[in-house]
Formats: structure tokens, C-alpha cells, sequence
């Protein structure tokens, strides 16, 4: 079955000076405030398209590493993820650095490397953003 996920912005004023709002509809979880100096200088409170990409690159990682590993038999204790996207004013996202830290009884570095790998190419947000560079560094502990 598929599912549609909503959000809408509302900006007002030019791109240096204006201001906008990102609201999560189908979620319902509130708004967020969004600028260009924001995105291109200090968040100082504001989110950004980047930081909102970061988010939703690392939570699908999450779940796609969990059941990776689940299916294989290794169901994990834990995993903290993080996703940092970068972005350069006049270029765009130029690349994205996934890292994993994991607790997962009875698999070792290899496996568990090999697994991380696997989510990283098959996590639909990592599909979506295909054509930035991804890189990935996993660990155990």
C-alpha cells in the first residue's frame, strides 16, 4: 500500500530578507521556521531544506539498517545515526555523510559494515538523493 506524505511552505519576501513557514500536515507535528540565512549561514533557531533532508536521511537509514540486520538475524540493541548534508550557496547539496554507531549482539565489524553499506543504497531517501556524493562510516560499540 502506498503512502503520501504532506508539508507546505509559505514564504514571504525576497530570498535574503523574507521568511517562511514549513508546516507538517500529515504528521501534524508543527511548524518551522525557514530563511536563506539559515540555510546559507547560522541556523540560529531556523531550520533549512539541508537540515530537513539530514532528518529524513538518517531516520530511513535507521529503520532500513534495523531491518537489514533483523532479517538476518542480528536484530540490533541500538543505533544512533547521523546524517550531515552539505550545502554550498551557487552549487546546492554537494554531499552527504552518514555515519552509524551500532549495538548489535553476535555480529562482527564486517557484517555489520556490510549491512550498513546495504541500507545505504537501498533507503529510499538515499535512492531519492542518488546523484550527491554519500559516504558512510559504521562502527560498533
Amino acid at each position: 500500500m502506498a503512502t503520501t506524505r504532506i508539508a507546505h511552505t509559505v514564504w514571504e519576501g525576497d530570498l535574503p530578507s523574507g521568511r517562511g513557514t514549513v508546516t507538517f500536515d500529515s504528521s501534524g507535528i508543527g511548524d518551522q521556521e525557514v530563511s536563506w540565512p539559515a540555510r546559507a549561514e547560522e541556523p540560529n533557531g531556523v531550520t533549512s531544506p539541508e537540515e530537513l533532508i539530514a532528518a529524513a536521511h538518517c531516520s530511513c537509514f535507521a529503520m532500513a539498517l534495523s531491518n537489514g540486520l533483523a532479517n538476518a538475524g542480528h536484530a540490533p540493541a541500538r543505533l544512533r545515526t547521523e546524517a550531515r548534508v552539505t550545502f554550498q550557496p551557487g552549487t546546492g547539496i554537494t554531499r552527504i555523510d552518514l555515519s552509524v554507531q551500532g549495538e548489535v549482539p553476535g555480529i562482527d565489524v564486517d557484517a555489520f559494515t556490510a549491512a550498513a553499506e546495504d541500507a545505504k543504497a537501498t533507503c529510499p531517501v538515499s535512492q531519492a538523493v542518488a546523484g550527491t556524493t554519500i559516504t558512510l562510516t559504521a562502527t560498533l560499540g
